[in-house]
Formats: C-alpha cells, sequence, structure tokens
C-alpha cells in the first residue's frame, strides 16, 4: 500500500514528487510511501523551449527538463519510486484509499495524484464525471480540466498543472505540483501548515 502515487512526469507531476521526497525524511513521514508514474510519451514538454522562466537559462528545452527532471528525483529522493514505461488504464475506489491500473500492474494507494496533460485524449476510466472543457484554454483547443476545488477532486484524490484547470505556462504548472505536495505535507503533519525549504548554512 502506497500512501500517495502521482501520475505523470511532466513539470506538474516531477515537482510534486520532488518537494513530496523532500519531506519524506521528516519525522512526521515516517513509514510514507511515494510513487510517481512517470508517462511522459504526451507531455507538451517534448517541443516546448524556455526563454521566460526564472532560473532557467534561455534556450533551455522542455525534452531536457523531462529526463533531468527524473534524473533529479533519483540523485536526491531515491526513496520516491519511480515506474517507468507503464500508463494508467484505471482509477477506482477502495475501502482503504485507491487502485490505479495500468497496463502492465495494479497499484493500492491512500491517494492519488493526477498530473497528465490536458487534452481530451485523456482516457483514465473512473474519471469521466469529473471532465469539464477547460475554462482558461480557448474553445477550438478543445481542451479538458478535472473539475476541483483547490486541486481536491475529492477525499484523497488530486489534480495538478493544466489538468486542473490552470493555464499552459510551464512555471504554473510546475507550482501546481508543488502546491498539492505541501497540501499532503499538511496533511501527513496532522494538519499543520507545512513546507520543505532547504537553507545554505550561511
Amino acid at each position: 500500500m502506497l500512501d500517495t502515487l502521482i501520475i505523470g512526469g511532466g513539470a506538474a507531476g516531477l515537482s510534486c514528487a520532488l518537494v513530496l521526497g523532500s519531506g519524506l525524511k521528516k519525522p512526521f513521514a515516517e513509514g510514507k510511501e511515494v510513487a510517481i508514474i512517470t508517462h511522459q510519451k504526451a507531455s507538451h514538454l517534448h517541443n516546448a523551449l524556455f526563454n521566460n522562466v526564472l532560473g532557467l537559462k534561455s534556450g533551455t528545452l522542455g525534452k531536457n527538463i523531462l529526463t533531468d527532471g527524473t534524473q533529479q528525483l533519483t540523485d536526491l529522493y531515491p526513496e520516491v519510486l519511480q515506474i517507468e514505461n507503464e500508463k494508467v488504464n484505471e482509477i477506482s475506489k477502495t475501502d482503504k484509499g485507491f487502485l490505479v491500473t495500468t497496463n502492465k500492474k495494479a497499484y493500492n494507494t491512500k491517494r492519488v495524484v493526477i498530473a497528465v496533460g490536458y487534452t481530451n485524449l485523456l482516457n483514465i476510466e473512473g474519471l469521466e464525471s469529473y471532465i469539464k472543457p477547460h475554462p482558461r484554454a480557448t474553445i477550438e483547443k478543445d481542451r479538458i480540466w478535472l473539475e476541483n476545488k483547490d486541486h481536491l477532486i475529492e477525499e484523497n484524490l488530486y489534480v495538478a498543472g493544466t489538468l486542473a484547470g490552470w493555464r499552459s505556462q510551464f512555471a504554473i504548472a510546475s507550482g501546481s505540483g508543488a502546491h498539492v505536495a505541501t497540501d499532503i505535507l499538511t496533511l501527513w503533519n496532522n494538519g499543520k501548515q507545512t513546507k520543505v525549504h532547504d537553507k545554505t548554512n550561511l
């Protein structure tokens, strides 16, 4: 039984995993198991070029962020299980949380973070009732979102990034993933508002 399973290895999913990973060594996170299904095939980062993102060198390619991001997660927080080469087919409720079924395996988890793209190609069974037209995209693009309130679809079921209804900007998607992670850290910490900052010793 996982505590949290993140679906999607783009900006929102990897940001969520990094922040959760940084909190795993805290006393309140003892025994928590986090995993991410790093499916990246449909990510818009594959053809992205970044010149206007704070902290990224002008000319940074999105496809490099995808590979560098998973490596960063491996290097810094190897406790976060990375599940590669699997695509989620269904999410169903259980008496203890959720069962996430991929094309290869099934995973039991207390909570799920959905952080895949906002195209109408989304075909994960179990999410149909939450799908609505995207509120911040042009109608012609036929984008969708999963209806939510402050990233929460229902108890222990979260959505992050563009699929949460946010605009398609790298910084916004990354921040959305981090937002969800701090909400989960706060849950782990018995409701005490929680964030994780690294600091220098100077």
